[in-house]
């Protein structure tokens, strides 16, 4: 019971067949007793007319063997197909009509010992009345529905009246059973063919809902195998659920292709970068130790085997920086900082790389805390590495500049410098990982291509966002905090 479609079909099934069920089970339940009662109720008004119509002919000296008054009885039976029997009160049986033809028994026939059971005749000299299953005492062959009334009348002046008699009307179960079996018959052919109906209408549903879950299914282990250009396709015109679960397969297969792709060139662009220094490293200590390199150039080579040392503890540290971004969900710590002194710290920091340049700096900052929300260390990485990049690209000799602004809730933290300007293709991609911009001078800087990616993501982490400009030379980075 592990498809989908089979379990879909047995509930829709059992549910087909309660509902059935249950609907015959009333449906039988209130027909038999709307028919019992309608026929209780025409047997006991029968029984009451004749009751009524024998008390008047006793009355008039009539007997009931008269035969008037037996023919008149058995056309009552006749017309309303059912059997008449008069008893005296000591339940012997002196009138029998079956309602068939002429046949009338008198007196005591069938047989000599018919008698119409006690707790009948209790139950009628109780309740006046009677009305059930019986046989009669064997007067039937077989259970019949029974209504009984006695027969009073009264004497003279006497307002009292006596029982002289009890009249019993009955009337076969076979058209009760006919109408059961007609109706189970009817039943069950309606469910056989509703469950016929439901079979095919499942069928048709389930494999429509179950083949693109199958073709999802496909495609996954596709991924699972690296064929990342997989997609689920043919359902691009359903407006159901179907066709949104297809679209959201298909944005999620290029989500992961996407991502996959940058996997590579993450790896590819880490491997080149840590090649290049280990390469002048091992050639450099290779050619000291092998005699390659004079004694009097040796110190040269050990500065640049430092320096390079020195390059790769640096990439080692932004990538241990990225790993820390990305293993994180969202902001680490939310607190209240002045972001005034934030920058200002990182602007000292950095005061041996700007006299080594000859730069200025222009500052354009609040004389009140400017206090935000975020992680205040987070942002301190983020200052630094704007700073730290404003000044291995600002020319030497120019102006670096920084500024903060509020403006609708926002504070806006802003780094310039004046050096080359960015061409305009370049400035969507200085934020992805190892992306230089100066690839030409790149063996002159100490970057390793990770500053602006880690600006990124630590601003991403907070729903914080920065821009780029630059034109004529001067270039500006500009990103927001939530002032508190």
């Amino acid at each position: 019971m592990n498809s989908l479609y089979k379990r879909q079909f047995v509930v829709i099934a059992g549910l087909v067949v309660l509902s059935f069920s249950l609907l015959g089970v009333v449906f039988i339940t209130l027909s038999y007793q709307y028919t019992i009662q309608d026929k209780r109720d025409t047997l006991e008004r029968n029984a009451d007319y004749i009751a009524s119509f024998t008390a008047v002919m006793r009355a008039n000296y009539f007997s009931i063997q008269d035969p008037s008054y037996q023919a008149y009885v058995a056309s009552l039976a006749r017309i309303s197909g059912t059997q008449i029997v008069l008893a005296e009160n000591d339940g012997v049986v002196v009138f029998y009509t079956d309602g068939e033809g002429d046949n009338i028994v008198e007196n005591n026939l069938p047989t000599e010992t018919t008698r119409i059971p006690q707790d009948i005749l209790t139950a009628v000299g109780n309740t006046g009345d009677y009305s059930g299953m019986s046989t009669l005492g064997g007067l039937f062959p077989d259970v019949r529905f029974v209504a009984a009334t006695p027969i009073a009348i009264s004497e003279g002046t006497n307002p009292v009246n006596y029982q002289i008699g009890i009249v019993f009307v009955a009337a076969e179960t076979r058209s009760f059973t006919t109408l059961w079996r007609a109706f189970i018959t009817i039943f069950c052919a309606t469910a056989l063919l509703v469950l016929c109906i439901t079979f095919f209408v499942t069928s048709f549903t389930s494999l429509r809902q179950i083949k693109p879950l199958q073709e999802m299914t496909k495609v996954a282990r596709r991924f699972g195998h690296g064929e990342f250009d997989a997609r689920v396709t043919g359902y691009e015109q359903r407006k159901d659920e179907i066709g949104a679960l297809a679209e959201a397969f298909n944005l999620m297969a290029d989500s992961l292709s996407k991502a996959e792709a940058r996997r590579s060139e993450f790896v590819a662009n880490i491997s080149h970068e840590l090649k290049t220094p280990m390469t002048t490293i091992a050639g450099f200590a290779d050619g000291i130790l092998d005699g390659t390199i004079p004694p009097e150039r040796e110190r040269q080579s050990l500065e640049t085997i430092s320096s390079e040392t020195r390059r790769l503890s640096r990439l080692v540290r932004r990538m241990l920086d990225l790993s820390r971004l990305q293993a994180a969900e969202g902001v680490t710590a939310q607190e209240q900082f002045d972001v005034s002194e934030v920058l200002l710290r990182v602007l000292v920091s950095l005061e041996q790389k700007i006299t080594g340049r000859n730069l200025d700096v222009e500052t354009a900052l609040p004389q009140e805390p400017v206090l935000v929300w975020g992680d205040p260390d987070a942002i301190t990485q983020v200052c630094y590495n704007l700073l730290d990049n404003a000044l291995k690209f600002a020319a030497p000799g120019s102006t670096i500049g920084i500024s903060i602004t509020t403006k609708s809730g926002k504070a806006y933290v802003s780094v310039r410098n004046n050096g080359e300007t960015i061409p305009p293709h370049e400035r969507n991609l200085i934020f992805d990982r190892f992306h230089k911009t100066d690839r030409s001078r790149s063996v002159d800087r100490d970057g390793v291509g990770l500053g602006l990616y880690i600006v990124k993501a630590v601003l991403d982490s907070h729903q914080e966002n920065i821009t780029v400009t630059s034109e004529h030379g001067l270039t500006e980075f500009t990103f927001t905090l939530t002032l508190v």
